[in-house]
């Protein structure tokens, strides 16, 4: 795999194709990053984006994690030594999931978010934007009827987190697009240069196949999860024998979040899966790529309950080493 495919296997989305293929041919020096909130424990929606983390590592890149307590503070998610604290605990439990520790820095929004040059920069960007534009790059973080001033705001910081973090390529999932396009749209106003911009998919939800799996609402997993606790979540997961399920009563689109899950998180982080079967069933399925996994599962070879066993073994193995961190 060269690095390109490395670079954009899996990702739902790419802006643009001609800036990644050059940042490819070129990787070395080149740096890339994520924003997270410090939320206390990693779930699978971190996962996903650490795991192109993981792939831009292996590809040449350097990386960047924002531990945005700044941003946090204004989605109204504590007091700042809270959030700090937070943070803390966040990177060592991305260190423990994979993220090459020698090729990773970690870095908090109040380092830089707070100097003279950022908020000057940040007024400038306040003035060339208007607050339409803001609103419909906002929507991920707002709720209830009232949208708060800093709101607005936290958009156009996440913008300008870009030049100032000096990356390369800006990571995130696909809810994160409005946000990169804006940044496309504004950061030129101030001379700076549009980011390169990479998405992630978004993970039904595990119980239903609906929607977006989230840690809020919903069934989700994270690094607080036993084996047990995963076990029995994926063995409860919606996994009817088919990648493209049928939509609901309401017309509402389905996903098998089971095989999103083993495309996403999986495969990308193992040689090779090996679903045990009892000798009477056929014996143990060994699968090297997700495509003959998906392959097996529509054709019946592959039960829906040995996949989620499989699954299951696999989730823990990646998520152990984060839970032995907090235990510790």
């Amino acid at each position: 795999m060269d690095a390109y495919e490395r670079i954009t296997r899996n990702a739902a989305e790419v802006v643009t194709e001609e800036e990644i293929e050059a940042l490819a041919d070129d990787p070395d020096g080149k740096r890339a990053y994520v924003g997270y909130e410090p939320s206390g424990v990693l779930h699978i929606g971190h996962m996903l984006t650490a795991n192109k983390l993981i792939d831009l590592q292996e590809a040449g890149f350097e990386v960047t994690v924002l531990l945005a307590d700044v941003h946090a503070y204004l989605n109204d998610k504590g007091s700042f030594e809270d959030i700090r604290h937070t943070a803390e605990r966040m990177r060592d439990q991305f260190i423990a999931y994979g993220l090459d520790e020698s090729n990773t820095q970690f870095v908090l929004g109040s380092d830089f978010q707070l100097d003279d040059d950022y908020t000057l920069d940040l007024h400038s960007l306040e003035l060339e934007t208007t607050l339409a534009r803001a609103e419909r790059a906002m929507a991920e973080i707002t709720s209830g009827d009232s949208v708060k001033v800093s709101q607005a705001v936290y958009p156009l910081m996440q913008a300008l987190d870009i030049p100032y973090l000096g990356v390369d390529i800006a990571v995130g999932g696909m809810e994160q697009r409005k946000v990169h396009m804006l940044a496309r749209d504004v950061l030129p106003s101030i001379d700076r240069e549009p980011p390169t911009s990479l998405h992630t998919p978004l993970i039904a939800d595990l119980g239903t196949g609906r929607g977006k799996m989230s840690s809020s609402e919903g069934v989700t997993i994270s690094m607080e999860d036993s084996r047990e606790d995963i076990e029995s979540k994926v063995n409860d997961a919606y996994c009817p024998p088919t990648a493209d399920p049928e939509p609901t009563d309401d017309g509402e689109a389905r996903e098998n979040p089971v095989l999103q899950v083993f495309e996403y998180h999986v495969f990308p982080r193992f040689d090779a899966v090996v679903v045990e079967r009892p000798e009477e069933y056929g014996g143990d399925l060994k699968y090297e790529t997700y495509d003959a996994l998906e392959s097996d599962l529509e054709s019946g070879e592959l039960h829906p309950a040995d996949a989620k066993g499989a699954l299951a073994e696999y989730l823990d193995r990646l998520i152990a080493p984060g839970r032995e961190q907090l235990a510790e």
